[in-house]
């Protein structure tokens, strides 16, 4: 990696230029894994890691709530190099950031890793086949780095604001509002009453937590959602690592729970009631006459939305206990002291939590462009659900909607570092999946999930077909990322050269 100090043309702090052979944006599960692999599959590459936060770990670090936990096991969630060895296969948020911070000690990542650096625009220039990657310090410092290649591991929703869902006379309430997104660090709700606005995961995760010490905790859902219960523990796994070496038992595990996540999100589709069958069983044990089927029964089918993982069904104990329960209905209006349902029934509060949503995001915000011209991701077509059609040199990761997010991350690295060597091998300094003429459009994803509808015009687009699409589906993703030939006659290689020359070159090619 080289430096070289310039002078800023304004009264901006001093400014470093900085280049890398590969530069990682995002300190969290994707870029620490993205990092492992290229120094273990590129060990000849130089990268750094830029992440905005004074910590690594992305969301892990983000989020605060009480209870802060996976919503998949972790022997998906971990990483296919690092074996998850804890007893809880269902971790804490903290349990998470110490995996973290185990591989970055172990695998030599510190000095790879500039935090506190908001990565605000990214340029590719085909002539120098690069990218100008600029980055914003706290202190109002911006620092400029160039890169071979770009790899986005900035996660895929909005760091400085939640959804915002509107909420009528919230603006009046007496009370404390919190977002779980940006949970207060002094936030006591010791003997309060307090309503959740939501129920998927974040709403799922703090009810029980937080029904531990307030008066009461009501959980208020405009539509119920599909809950999987199972225990927090994993006792094969457990008992495996006692009689062979943590990474094969890891092994074992990973690749069970990969086909048994398949295999329920098939049979989800294929037969749902035998599926919402086997969700309903452990729900009527744990609430007994507590269990409402309307209120644990959404209009749509299991895994049109994602489910929710109920550990130890901690929230149905924490409901059948009294010290919480759900409400599904409307919000008429929000008063200085609690909440109007349509219905007319009034919830009384003293703490609203909107655990509302997540606002997507795609790749950080960073403003893009390419050869001057500024990119809109809605105009791209996803390239094997990890690059874009028409932008040089740059992979993301976006994970699954139906199995961990890990799952995908892996197999991107792993993708993005065949890419790499097979450019070293061929002489090549650009990788630029080329849309061609009659890609068919389908729609992105089969999820009917809030946060995914409201954003769908900002996202990137799905063909019907491979390469240009964006899959959910893992187990095929890991045959054509890791299998199938890096050149497959969609994605070119070239340069450096001008845009002038290289198109004119392809158009000569296409014509042969």
């Amino acid at each position: 990696m080289t430096t070289q100090a310039i002078k800023s043309s304004s009264n901006a702090p001093e400014r470093a230029i900085d280049s890398v052979d590969v530069l990682i944006v995002g300190a969290g599960i994707s870029g620490i894994g993205m990092a492992v692999h290229l120094r273990d599959l590129c060990p000849g590459k130089s990268f750094a890691l830029l992440d905005r936060r004074e910590e690594i770990g992305g969301t892990w670090n983000l989020f605060q709530y009480p209870g802060i936990r996976s919503d998949s096991d972790m022997h998906t969630l971990g990483f296919k190099f690092e074996p998850w060895t804890e007893q809880k296969a269902i971790a804490d948020g903290p349990s998470i950031m110490k995996y973290l911070h185990r591989i970055k000690n172990k695998n030599d990542l510190e000095k790879h890793i500039r935090l506190d650096h908001k990565v605000l625009s990214a340029s590719w220039s085909s002539e120098d086949a690069r990218w100008t990657v600029t980055a914003e310090r706290s202190n109002g410092e911006r620092v400029v780095m160039y890169a071979n290649f770009l790899y986005m591991g900035s996660g895929y929703y909005d760091y400085d604001q939640g959804y915002d869902a509107k909420i009528e006379g919230i603006e009046t309430f007496k009370g404390e509002v919190v977002h779980p997104q940006f949970w207060p660090k002094d936030l006591d709700y010791s003997n309060k009453k307090v309503v959740i606005i939501g129920s998927g995961a974040t709403a799922v995760t703090i009810l029980p937590n937080v029904a531990k010490k307030a008066a009461h905790v009501t959980m208020l859902q405009r539509t119920p959602t599909w809950y999987f219960a199972r225990d927090a523990r994993d006792k094969l796994a457990n008992f495996l690592r006692k009689i062979m070496p943590d990474q094969w038992a890891y092994n074992i595990i990973r690749k069970k729970n990969v086909f048994m996540q398949d295999l329920v999100y098939r049979t989800a589709r294929n037969n749902p009631e035998k599926v919402i069958a086997k969700l309903e069983k452990p729900l009527k044990k744990e609430l007994g006459d507590k269990y409402n089927k309307e209120d644990y029964t959404p209009p749509y089918g299991p895994w049109e939305q994602r489910l929710c993982l109920v550990p130890d069904s901690d929230m149905f104990k924490a409901i059948r206990a009294g010290t919480a329960d759900v409400k599904t209905g409307h919000i008429d209006t929000v008063t200085a002291d609690g909440i109007i349902l349509k219905s007319g029934e009034k919830l009384d509060a003293d703490i609203i939590i909107t655990a509302t949503g997540l606002k997507l995001a795609v790749a950080g915000k960073v403003a893009f462009e390419v050869d001057g011209k500024p990119i809109n991701f809605h105009d791209h077509f996803y390239y094997k659900g990890c690059m874009f059609s028409d932008i040089p040199n740059m992979a993301i990761v976006f994970g699954y909607l139906n199995a961990s997010w890990t799952l995908k991350a892996d197999i991107v690295s792993e993708y993005t570092c065949r890419l790499l060597n097979h450019m070293d091998a061929t002489g090549t300094k650009i990788a630029n999946p080329v849309l061609t003429d009659g890609v068919e459009e389908d729609e992105l994803f089969d999820f009917s999930s809030g946060y995914i509808l409201r954003s769908i015009n900002e996202l990137p687009r799905n063909g019907k077909e491979m390469p240009w699409k964006l899959n959910q589906d893992y187990l095929f993703d890991k045959k054509v990322l890791l299998k199938w030939p890096v050149d497959d006659g969609v994605i070119q290689f070239y340069g450096p050269r001008s845009v002038a020359s290289s198109q004119e070159e392809l158009t000569m090619e296409a014509a042969e």
